[in-house]
């Protein structure tokens, strides 16, 4: 078998989800090891009891998984696990991250720059409009445009990227055969071209209501903003803004006339503090720091007048590790910094704060850090 097969089998065995992943790959070291150790090892692993050890050491998974490697040969996908390179950078620091994606076409899931775009499933010609300007005024900056896939702000937001030459991947809530609603199956398909398909559930699996939540975490994580179009009080686009929120991404809420239905929940978005009003999309820009390219950055290597200066001495080794990151990264956001350094969030944000203060880092907007330079 081959590794990307010993890792789906783990997303198979009964009662394991993605924390115990994390957990079983960290205690036997792959995959495949988590199969091939003895019953007593695995019961050492914190969370794993005797029902779930005996599950795994059953290996029903195992020929599962050979199943679904074959489903994904046939559609030309590939599966993703958390280790891999390919695998989003943005979602590897999240608490609730997935630990394999099945993913189809050409689109850079670490892509420089990202948005996401959604609203609600029944747009009105004024919410199908400004998604298209959205996405016009963005094309220079080669943004991939990420969305859900359904009807209304989320298809309009894929056909606009599609016409527009920007890539546009669809977040999907089944698996990458079965596309739904099935009046889309020809935008997916110009989309893998131009973009791609991804998912967490394996080939075959029907969409299913409480996986479109899950879904929705996904777009919110992999989007450096989030922008709801249009909403009603409730519905899925509040719940990618609160995923949004959480994952500390930017959030942007289009307003919209009182009374009107699908403008209730951008509305109440900005009411309540929970997104920036869009007005333009240099709203967008400025709150990403997109129109200012850095400027110690000449055909992609530091310049010898702008190297940054040494480390300082009087800095913690924590302090250090993360001023060296930010060296090689030029800028980082919080979430890929915790995740690259392995510091927990609060200490990260703590540590960053006393940097800034004592002039070694500068923050800047959408919650990106750099080195200040002097």
């Amino acid at each position: 078998m081959t590794d990307h097969q010993y890792q789906i089998a783990l997303t198979l065995v009964p009662g394991v989800g993605n924390i115990l992943i994390r957990q079983l790959i960290s205690y036997c070291g792959s995959a495949e090891n988590v199969f091939k150790s003895p019953m007593a090892r695995l019961l050492k692993v914190p969370g794993i009891g005797g029902i779930t050890a005996r599950s795994i050491l059953k290996h029903d998974a195992l020929t599962e998984a050979e199943r679904v490697s074959q489903r994904l040969e046939k559609l030309g996908a590939r599966a993703l696990f958390y280790t891999d390179k390919a695998f989003p950078n943005r979602l590897k620091s999240l608490y609730d991250a997935p630990v394999l994606l099945y993913s189809m076409g050409s689109a850079d899931l670490n892509a420089t720059r990202t948005i996401g775009l959604v609203g609600t499933r029944q747009a009105t010609d004024y919410g199908r409009r400004i998604t298209a300007d959205i996405i016009e005024a963005l094309v220079p900056y080669d943004v991939l445009i990420i969305s859900g896939l359904a009807y209304g702000i989320d298809i309009a937001a894929h056909r606009a990227s599609l016409a527009n030459h920007l890539p546009t991947l669809g977040v999907m809530a089944s698996g990458l055969d079965v596309i739904y609603p099935t009046i889309h199956q020809k935008t997916a398909r110009d989309m893998c071209v131009q973009g791609g398909l991804l998912t967490e559930s394996q080939p075959g699996t029907k969409p299913d209501a409480h996986l479109f939540p899950a879904r929705n975490r996904i777009i919110a994580g992999l989007s450096d903003a989030v922008v709801v179009v249009e909403a009603a009080a409730k519905g899925g686009a509040l719940i990618t803004a609160e995923y949004a929120n959480n994952y500390h991404r930017d959030v942007f809420a289009v307003p919209g006339q009182l009374n009107q239905t699908f403008s209730a929940g951008c509305n109440k978005l900005i009411r309540e503090n929970k997104a920036q009003i869009y007005t333009s999309p240099r709203d967008l820009i400025e709150a990403l720091n997109w129109d200012q390219p850095p400027a110690n950055l000449q055909a992609g290597r530091l310049s010898h007048k702008n190297q940054p200066p040494p480390l300082p001495v009087d800095v913690t080794d924590e302090e250090s590790q993360v001023l060296a990151l930010l060296r090689q990264a030029t800028t980082l956001h919080i979430d890929e910094l915790s995740w690259q350094s392995q510091i927990p969030m609060g200490r990260l944000a703590s540590l960053l704060l006393s940097l800034e203060f004592r002039g070694f880092v500068r923050s800047m907007p959408g919650k990106k850090y750099a080195v200040q330079y002097t």
